[in-house]
């Protein structure tokens, strides 16, 4: 778990830091939904996480720990934990306007899917190309051809979970009220 929170420390930015909070749970405040969606994809590719997202307001002013925060959303959070550990893909939304919620963890969980099926090497392409490469520089750095990158990008379905990050980040903003 140390390792996942350094991890999360170092690749979003939070209102409140991801800390643990009880077992094998860890809670944290984020401000941006697409943030939110950017936690839920590195969690499922961890693969060992039952994955609650709340979403609504917190109480204020914040306390300086996340474990101290109360609100709304902390206690959507609870629920959509609970929700997670019952789901295939192990992802849950519960949120202040339900619709939305449901949706969002309806494509949430269509993207956990996406995610989960992909090959190492598909995630290799997605990999350099998702961090500013273009495919001829990934398919240099992969010693493939330009045409291979595309076609790994294709396979793991780069462009659609491109669509899927963001209607999920609308959805969630849309779930917090």
């Amino acid at each position: 778990m140390a390792a996942t929170l350094r991890r999360l420390a170092d690749a979003v930015e939070t209102v409140l830091p991801f800390e643990r909070t009880a077992g094998d749970e860890f809670q944290g405040v984020l401000a941006e939904a697409d943030a939110v969606v950017d936690v839920v994809l590195q969690l499922l590719r961890e693969g060992c996480w039952s994955i609650g997202i709340g979403a609504g307001p917190v109480q204020t002013p914040l306390p300086s720990s996340t474990r101290a925060a109360t609100g709304p959303a902390f206690l959507c959070a609870r629920r959509a934990v609970e929700a997670a550990k019952q789901r295939p893909a192990h992802v849950a939304v519960c949120g202040c306007v339900d619709p939305d919620a449901a949706d969002a963890q309806a494509v949430l969980s269509a993207l956990a899917v996406l995610v989960m099926r992909r090959s190492p090497q598909a995630w290799e392409a997605i990999a350099l190309v998702s961090a500013g490469a273009t495919q001829a520089q990934a398919a240099v750095r992969l010693g493939i051809s330009r045409q291979a990158v595309g076609q790994r990008l294709a396979t793991g379905l780069w462009e659609l979970e491109l669509e899927l990050r963001n209607t999920a980040a609308r959805l969630l903003a849309r779930a917090a009220g």
